[in-house]
């Protein structure tokens, strides 16, 4: 690997000031160029899945911004899409899927998988070779837990009671599911890295509603079996985990998954993040909301990241994606700051 790509150095422990630099869904609505490209796409998944379009919109936040890292435009549905599940995406509501049985789950068909993914692979590919050689290509997939609620509800819900509710009746069944979704979920990040992703982090946006059982059930264990595999084949490529409101259990979830570096959300305090930077890489967590404000509040919030955490191994991010209301002048603001900074 290149040495320019800063941000794998960070993720071997390595401090850089000013640090690494990208936004989650930062291609996005927020750009009106997406929004463009999205329209002549037609349906969402369409875009997902046209080679040509998901390089475009991939490359359009890196030709604005120059972020230190690009991430595979795709969504974390396309998994239990490729998995034979209905899957679409509504304006105004969403993703929509049909809500999954016992049945259902026990007959997942995985034969034609890495078939229907291919055009993901693709861009990949083409990602890598349009990308500045600088530039960090970050591959993602979503975490078990976190499809499986989508599966089971066929929709999000506040808390995802769903879910829960059907883990709780149904333990064979859903420990069944989770574990279809961790080995199909760690062969799609293996091609991906092998279609040239230099980085692949996990996606659990729903670690935050569970109790200390489920946790180290839902959370924990299928995300450290997916390391596991993606390591026996790939060990030196990095795994960043998201496991987003995971709160106090932030350390056991690094400690019990291995991942190399560590996604934290704007809820996690600035001191707690310097203690978890003592074990690796930390990823975020600039509010949001600081970046649709704009202003002081922006300025604030960058300040006492770099500040906190600046001296260690630190990718800076936002706590969550990119909202669509966030202005562009916003952005460029945070980045002009991050880049300026001096110690």
């Amino acid at each position: 690997m290149p040495k320019s790509r800063i941000m794998l150095d960070v993720l071997k422990g390595e401090a850089h000031f000013p640090p690494p630099l990208w936004m989650m869904r930062q291609a996005g609505r927020y750009l009106p160029e997406y929004r463009e490209t999205r329209r002549r796409a037609g349906s969402f998944l369409d875009l997902c899945y046209d080679p040509d379009l998901a390089v475009e919109v991939t490359l359009q936040p890196i030709e604005r911004f120059g972020f230190d890292a690009s991430i595979l435009f795709s969504d974390i549905l396309v998994v239990p899409h490729a998995l034979g599940r209905d899957v679409r995406f509504e304006e105004g509501r969403g993703p929509l899927l049909t809500p999954v049985s016992v049945a259902e789950i026990m007959a997942l068909e995985s034969d034609v998988f890495h078939v229907n993914l291919e055009p993901v692979y693709e861009t990949v590919r083409r990602l890598r070779a349009k990308l500045p050689d600088e530039t960090t290509l970050i591959g993602f997939c979503g975490a078990p837990w976190t499809v499986a609620t989508y599966m089971i509800a066929g929709h999000g819900t506040p808390d995802q009671a769903p879910a829960r509710l059907f883990a709780y009746r149904e333990p064979a069944a859903f420990q069944h599911l989770l574990k279809v979704l961790a080995d199909q979920s760690a062969a799609y990040l293996i091609r991906q890295i092998e279609a040239g992703a230099d980085v692949v982090q996990i996606f659990d946006s729903w670690s935050g509603v569970l109790d200390d059982a489920t946790f180290d059930q839902f959370c924990v264990w299928p995300v450290a079996e997916m390391v596991r595999q993606v390591r026996a084949v790939h060990p030196d490529v990095p795994i960043i985990g998201f496991p987003k409101g995971a709160g106090a259990r932030y350390r056991t979830y690094r400690q019990k998954t291995g991942v190399t570096g560590l996604g934290i959300d704007w809820t996690v305090p600035l001191a707690a993040a310097k203690d978890l930077q003592r074990s690796g890489a930390v990823q975020g967590n600039l509010d949001p909301l600081r970046l649709v404000a704009g202003g002081k509040a922006l300025s604030d919030g960058v300040e006492a990241i770099l500040k906190a955490l600046g001296d260690g191994p630190l990718i800076f991010n936002l706590g969550h994606g990119i909202t669509p209301e966030t202005p562009i002048a916003h952005v460029e603001a945070m980045v002009k700051q991050v880049r300026s900074a001096t110690r």
